[in-house]
C-alpha cells in the first residue's frame, strides 16, 4: 500500500503539465521531480499488487496515466470514502483535521510547482499531501467496515480507477458548447466542425482550447455561420481580429459544417435528453434520494445527482440502474414510478413518507 499525489499546472497548456509526484509508504516519503527524471518506471509500482491511496484523485489518475502509460491496479480514494461515513467530501486538510486531529501546513496552494528549486516550506507542504494518506485509509476503512459500507466505497473507487481517460474526441467537443442541445439544422454541423477545429488546433499547439478561440466566439460563430472574413470579424469575441490563417480555417470549418450530412454528425448518446414532461417526477425523485442520503449518512451528490435521477427515470439507465446505488434507493424509485408506492409530506413538510400500495 502506498499514498500518491501529484502537483501539476494546466492553465496554459492543453494537457496538465506534471510538476511533482509525491509518494508515501509505511515509514517513508519521497518527492519525485518529473522535470529532472524519467518517471515511466513508476508504472511498475502502479501495476503492482499494492493499493494506491489518494485524495480526490480524478485528475491525478489521468495525469499519471498520460505520463507513465499505467493506472493503479487497486485504488482507495479518501474523499470518496469520507462521503460514505457522514463526512461529506471535504478537502484533504479538513479531512485530516476531522479524522486524525492534525493540521496540515498552509500557504502554498498557489505555488508554481514548475519552478526550481523548491524551498523547504514548499517541500514540506507537498509532502503533507501524502504522509497522512495511509493513516486516513486505516481510519476510514475501519469506519466503513463498522457501517457496512466498505464494499460500496470500494465499488465507487473502482469506478473511478477504470474510468475512460483517453484523449478527448474532437468531433464531440461541440457537446460542451453552452446550449448545444438546442442546436438544430446547420448549426449542429457548424458546431461540430468549428469545435473540432479548435480542439485539434489546441492539441497541436499545446494550448487550452479557449486560447485558440474563446467560448463566446465559438458560440457566436455557430450562431452567425459566417461566409466571409468580414462577417467573421463581426462575431462577438473576435472583435480584436484573427490571424489570416486562423480566419480561413474557421471559415472552411463553417462551410464544411453547413454541408455536413446527418450521418456524419456525432450526436450526444441516446438518453442524454430527457422528456421535459418528466421534470416534476425528477424533482420529486431527487428529493427522495436526498432524504435517503441523509438517513443513510451519505454525501447526497454521491448517492444521486439530478442527472443520475433523470437518466434513471427517462430510460432506467445510469448509476442508479445498478450497484450500490440501486441497493440504496433505486428499488424504491422503481416502486414509485410503477405506481406501487407514493410519497406524502410529513412533519409539516420537513420529511417525505413512502407508502406502498
Amino acid at each position: 500500500m502506498y499514498g500518491l499525489d501529484t502537483e501539476f499546472h494546466g492553465e496554459r497548456t492543453y494537457r496538465p503539465r506534471l510538476a511533482l509526484v509525491q509518494c508515501a509508504w509505511p515509514g517513508g516519503c519521497a518527492l519525485v521531480d518529473p522535470l529532472a527524471v524519467d518517471i515511466t518506471p513508476l508504472a511498475e509500482v502502479l501495476r503492482g499488487p499494492g493499493t494506491m491511496v489518494t485524495h480526490a484523485g480524478e485528475q491525478d489518475l489521468g495525469i499519471l496515466e498520460h505520463a507513465t502509460g499505467a493506472r493503479p491496479s487497486r485504488l482507495f480514494d479518501t474523499q470518496i470514502a469520507a462521503g460514505f461515513v457522514g463526512l461529506g467530501q471535504p478537502g484533504l486538510a479538513e479531512l485530516v483535521r476531522r479524522v486524525l486531529d492534525h493540521r496540515l501546513p498552509k500557504g502554498h496552494q498557489l505555488t508554481d510547482w514548475t519552478r526550481r528549486p523548491l524551498d523547504e516550506r514548499q517541500r514540506e507542504y507537498a509532502a503533507s499531501d501524502v504522509v497522512h494518506l495511509l493513516d486516513l485509509y486505516r481510519e476510514l476503512s475501519g469506519r466503513l467496515e463498522d457501517a457496512g459500507r466498505l464494499s460500496w466505497a470500494l465499488d465507487e473507487c473502482e469506478a473511478l480507477r477504470v474510468r475512460d481517460r483517453t484523449a478527448r474526441d474532437p468531433d464531440t467537443a461541440w457537446w460542451r458548447i453552452k446550449g448545444s442541445r438546442r442546436f438544430r439544422g446547420e448549426a449542429r454541423g457548424v458546431a461540430q466542425e468549428v469545435a473540432a477545429w479548435r480542439e485539434r488546433t489546441a492539441s497541436e499547439r499545446d494550448l487550452p482550447p479557449r486560447f485558440v478561440l474563446s467560448d463566446l466566439a465559438l458560440a457566436g460563430v455557430v450562431q452567425r455561420k459566417p461566409r466571409t472574413e468580414e462577417e467573421l470579424g463581426h462575431v462577438r469575441g473576435l472583435d480584436r481580429g484573427l490571424k489570416p490563417g486562423a480566419a480561413r480555417s474557421i471559415l472552411a470549418a463553417v462551410a464544411t459544417g453547413r454541408e455536413l450530412p446527418d450521418s456524419a454528425l456525432r450526436k450526444p448518446p441516446d438518453g442524454d435528453e430527457v422528456d421535459g414532461s418528466l421534470a416534476p417526477a425528477i424533482t420529486v425523485a431527487l428529493a427522495w434520494c436526498q432524504q435517503r442520503a441523509g438517513e443513510l449518512d451519505l454525501y447526497a451528490p454521491l448517492l444521486a445527482t439530478r442527472a443520475d435521477v433523470a437518466a434513471f427515470i427517462g430510460a432506467r439507465r445510469g448509476p442508479l440502474a445498478h450497484g450500490w446505488r440501486h441497493e440504496a434507493v433505486a428499488t424504491e424509485l422503481e416502486e414509485l414510478l410503477d405506481g406501487r408506492a407514493s410519497l406524502t409530506l410529513a412533519d409539516g413538510g420537513r420529511r417525505l413518507d413512502l407508502t406502498r400500495a
